[in-house]
């Protein structure tokens, strides 16, 4: 086995046995010790293939990513599958789906799902794992652009972050611990009818803005 090959095993062992400790005991859980142990190499080890540990944790991050988006692609290709003409009623479907399918990852996921959020870094996440995230926001961007088609490219992905931002704030808080945790049919009933809210206003604003263009 070449050197290359023995790094890239090491990565991959890593990277599995840093998200077994997340998802057991979330971020807290992973110490570069114990992964070190885990694995069988020495602590110093862990550097010849990662910079630092917050590579390793975006990485394990990346995985979760993937996996919620294999999520949502399997709700919008059962949408797609259903037919009909993608107009303003199924597109909010469509966002509801997506928002019902982020709660309902959210909880089976709750370790995995914190770890995408509470880890911090000192700089901005590379370039990778920006576009991994600008990729998901773009499941958001196509019912909105059924309803609203008159946004720019630009303006359509700052809506998809607000919307998603308005989800996310109801799931966390819903689950948050401290607080008063909500039952998942109570919390997701609020999230639909947020979201369907939300899609109805952006249908009207569409409205009042084709007729106000000459």
């Amino acid at each position: 086995m070449s050197t290359e090959e023995r790094r890239e095993q090491l990565r991959a062992a890593l990277i599995d046995a840093a998200e077994a400790a997340i998802v057991q005991g979330g971020l807290g859980a992973l110490k570069a010790r114990d992964l070190a142990r885990e694995v069988g190499c020495a602590l110093g080890a862990i550097y010849t293939v990662f910079p630092d540990l917050d590579a390793l944790i975006l990485s394990v991050n990346l995985r979760t990513l993937h996996l919620f988006e294999r999520a949502i692609t399997a709700v919008r290709t059962a949408t797609a599958e259903g037919g009909g003409a993608p107009g303003p009623e199924a597109a909010i479907g469509d966002l509801v789906r997506l928002a019902v399918s982020y709660q309902r990852f959210a909880i089976e996921n709750p370790t995995r799902w914190r770890a995408l959020f509470q880890h911090r870094m000192a700089a901005m996440p590379p370039d990778w794992y920006m576009r991994e995230q600008v990729r998901l926001f773009r499941h958001i961007e196509a019912p909105l652009a059924v309803l609203r088609p008159d946004l720019a490219g630009a303006e359509r992905a700052l809506l998809a972050r607000t919307l998603f931002s308005a989800t996310h704030g109801i799931v966390s808080l819903g689950l948050d611990e401290k607080l008063m945790t909500l039952s998942e049919p109570v919390l997701r009933g609020q999230i639909e009818t947020a979201v369907t809210a939300l899609g109805r206003g952006l249908t009207a604003n569409a409205a009042t803005h084709s007729e106000e263009t000459p």
